[in-house]
């Protein structure tokens, strides 16, 4: 397989079985939150409500693009952790999946909604911090910090967005529907009004279809991460890609760039730019008459990732730094060309969408009654209500589609948990919040990060001892 010996195959296909698993977990740790709206307003049996929610989440992961994955596989930029050594990448996916199982099947089997999305990133930090540990100088390049702030400020706000627009949900709901039994607690075995089932089908619907495109791409990130670390020369390019399409646009970018003075630039800057000329001259030599990443060595496959990603990333640095002297149409096409170069690095085969796809909808069908009863019954006094139902699952899609959108990684279940309690505080205060389970559920989203820092990055190290 790829030419590897049978040791690393079988712990190739070990890490591409515990990626699946993660996903498998996600499905019924976090859409559990999904259903739950739609259990317990009697609109949808259970089985029949897993059943739904497992088919969009499969079909959100196949349509739902791979802007989230990529933001996951940036996380730890891969042109500074792939060594010749291919046991440390198998050490690194290795300690990343563990941990984050870990986490996972733990917080689901104590029936606590707990972030998929908050125990891979953690998973993901612990790792980059852990190279600090390690001799040499890859110590403080080892985590994306800018995109690491992006991603813990998605995950920070998320429950106080849940929150408080499930608040504003419920007011506006009050204001405009004066139908008395959309707020009243379901009868137990009697359905509501038709009109109330379809707007919570629809809603958790689309919880469904946005939790596949946001969560799903995150185990496609996942084993893409796997893919580049294990096997740079088959995964770090897309072969389908013309490389003459892309020689085309880092042509123009160095040219655009030529343009800029660079004596108005700061000293770090200058190095920035002095990068992009070294790897957009590199990535000229390496693919000169070659249309195919084929026709380039597999050794030498991995070095035009790294050009792309230098060029590219370096570029977009001097842009937000202010000090590039370019006109306005000269940044707009600068930013153009910079999207068409990431086409030969941000991509998914379409086996991988698939495996993820099947992983994400057959966990969503298994294991769900744990968090589903803590949804449910645990995180208000009072049986919810259809209204509250509705607002819940109507907040958490908008967030989670809107997040997906801009490739922001973020929490189903911390929008739909805290669009719940948003519900139940709009209608009885916060004394209609059951304190128990809001402390144990906010205890869980503290102690996420920290703990899934420490085990990935300590099993980190181990497994890097111990592989070599």
């Amino acid at each position: 397989m790829f030419g590897l010996t049978t040791g690393l195959a079988i712990l190739l296909i070990l890490c591409l079985l515990l990626a699946c698993f993660f996903e498998f977990i996600n499905g019924f740790h976090d859409t559990a939150n999904a259903v739950a709206t739609v259990i317990y307003t009697n609109s949808m049996k259970p089985t029949v409500a897993v059943v739904y929610s497992g088919i969009l989440n499969f079909v959100g992961v196949l349509f739902g693009g791979i802007a989230v994955a990529m933001g996951i596989v940036n996380l730890l930029p891969m042109d500074v952790l792939v060594d010749a050594n291919p046991y440390h990448g198998i050490a690194l996916v290795l300690a990343l999946l563990v941990s984050a199982i870990i986490w996972n099947f733990g917080t689901w089997y104590y029936g606590i909604p707990s972030s998929s999305s908050h125990t891979l990133i953690g998973a993901i930090l612990g790792i980059g911090i852990a190279f600090y540990f390690l001799p040499g100088e890859v110590g403080g390049t080892a985590v994306n910090w800018d995109k690491a702030k992006d991603t813990g400020l998605a995950l920070l706000l998320s429950p106080l967005i849940g929150f408080s627009l499930a608040i504003i949900m419920m007011f506006i709901f009050k204001r405009f529907i004066k139908n008395e039994i959309i707020y009243k607690e379901p009868i137990p075995g009697k359905k509501p009004p038709i009109w109330i089932r379809m707007l919570l089908w629809l809603t958790c619907g689309t919880v469904s279809f946005f939790h596949g495109q946001n969560d799903g791409q995150k185990g496609v990130g996942l084993i893409m991460m796997i893919l580049i670390a294990i096997l740079p020369g088959y995964f770090a390019v897309d072969k389908s890609i013309n490389l003459q399409s892309i020689h085309g646009n880092m042509d123009k970018i160095e040219l655009l760039m030529k343009k800029a003075d660079t004596t108005a630039l700061a000293a770090k800057e200058k190095k920035m730019f002095a990068d992009v000329m070294k790897h957009s001259i590199h990535f000229h030599e390496a693919t000169n008459g070659k249309f195919s990443s084929e026709e380039v060595a597999v050794t030498e496959r991995f070095s035009l990732r790294k050009d792309v990603v230098k060029v590219t990333k370096n570029t977009e640095k001097l842009i937000k730094g202010g000090n590039l002297t370019l006109s306005a149409n000269d940044i707009k096409e600068l930013n153009r060309e910079i999207k068409a170069s990431k086409r030969i690095i941000e991509y998914a085969p379409s086996w991988v969408i698939i495996l993820i796809s099947i992983s994400l909808g057959l966990g969503t069908m298994i294991g769900w009654k744990r968090i589903v009863k803590t949804v449910g019954e645990k995180i208000g006094k009072q049986h919810m209500s259809y209204a509250q139902g509705a607002s819940a699952e109507m907040v958490a899609s908008m967030g989670i589609g809107m997040a997906s959108a801009y490739g922001l990684p973020v929490s189903t279940t911390h929008m739909l948990s805290s669009g719940i309690a948003g519900s139940m505080v709009a209608k009885k205060g916060l004394k209609n919040l059951q304190k128990n389970t809001i402390k144990t559920i906010a205890l869980a989203w503290l102690l996420t990060l920290p703990v899934t820092i420490i085990l990935s990055g300590g099993l980190f190290l181990l497994f890097r001892a111990l592989l070599g």
